[in-house]
Formats: C-alpha cells, structure tokens, sequence
C-alpha cells in the first residue's frame, strides 16, 4: 500500500521524493562538508513517508526541517514543511568510503510532511522548527544556494517529475539528533502570513 500526503481535502500519493543536499551554506558548514560545486540531488522512496516521528531506527536519527514542494502541472503548486530524517552516524560512514547516502536517508519512515497548501508565488517562503517550545532552526528560499525555481530547471533536465512528487530543497543549519518524547512544531511562512504548521511528538 502507498503512503499519501494531504493537499488541501485531497490525499495525494507522490511517486517518489527528491531531496536537495547541501544547498543553505551554514547547515554545510556546521557538518563540516565541503561547497559543492553542482547541486546535490538524493532520492527517497514513497515507502519513506510517515506521520510518526522515531528517535531511532536501528541507530539514533536527527532531524532536518526543510521547505518541500508539491509538484503538478510542470511546476510547484504547493508547499508544506517537511522533516527529513538522517542516520548520521551510518551517513558519515558512507561519505568516508564514497559510497551512496541511500542506506542513512530513504529508510521507511525518513519523510514527515505538513499538509500542503497552495501558492501562486515561491517568493518570501520560509521555514521554522521549535522543539519543546524553543527556536531551533530557521531558513528561506534567500538563504538558499539554489532557489525553489533553479532547482525545477535543474531537474528537468534529466528527471521525468510526475503530478504528485515531492521535492525537499535542503536544510538550515540547527540540526541535531532527535529526542524521545520531543515535541516538535513546524510552520512554513510567506513574508509574515503563517501557511501552515505541523507537529510531531517524537517515539
């Protein structure tokens, strides 16, 4: 059975998911990595979304907040927040030997999501996340290497993207390992009108 995600009063069944590494450069730099020189693209597979937010799954997993896209129509018709789930101990493992991330980032239950709502405009969007209560991290398309709109040229290009994928466009910095009992609270903003929130207790 395929996972669904909530458009408006609609459940929508992406085919897959496309997540953009490396693309805010405080989040590079406070992992250590190096600027890539081409924009990074990983994947993650419908079985990857989820409404539970886990702590571990066969190791401790941390949290990245990011702004996700619906896209339909040839372009992004709605946005959500999204959580994408890490393995970093297994992921750093893997980058040492040169070896895919798949294995840290597309296990079953990696990919929370918001509802999504609809936008006419990628303009001024806007990522925050609180745990417990607490600011912990915040991001924009300004802040971004490669923009909602660079990232869709980017794609199509070499990608076949179909009504219903997700496109997950990278992290701030403020990473970290997710906690046991947490409660996590996301909203996703357009200059200062809130479009949507989520939160998740972590298990």
């Amino acid at each position: 059975m395929l996972n669904k995600i909530q458009f408006n009063s609609q459940l929508i069944t992406p085919s897959k998911i496309v997540c953009i590494g490396r693309n805010y450069v405080d989040h590079i730099t406070e992992l250590g990595n190096a600027i890539p020189k081409e924009m990074v693209v990983f994947m993650k597979p419908n079985s990857a979304i989820t409404q539970q937010l886990m702590a571990t799954h066969q190791e401790p997993l941390h949290f990245e907040a990011e702004l996700a896209f619906l896209y339909q129509g040839g372009r992004f018709s709605a946005v959500g927040a999204g959580l994408d789930l890490t393995k970093r101990g297994l992921q750093n493992r893997l980058k040492e030997k040169g070896l895919p991330w798949e294995r840290s980032k597309a296990f079953d239950g990696s990919a929370l999501f918001s509802e999504f709502v609809a936008i006419d405009s990628l303009d001024d969007l806007s990522i925050e996340l609180d745990i417990d209560g607490a600011p912990r991290q915040r991001g924009s398309v300004t802040m971004m290497m490669y923009s909602p709109d660079v990232i869709l040229k980017q794609l199509q290009p070499f990608m076949t993207l179909q009504d219903g994928d997700v496109v997950m466009t990278g992290t701030p910095k403020g990473v970290g390992e997710v906690s046991k009992g947490s409660l996590f609270e996301a909203r996703v903003k357009q200059r200062d009108k809130l479009l949507v929130t989520q939160t998740w207790k972590a298990r």
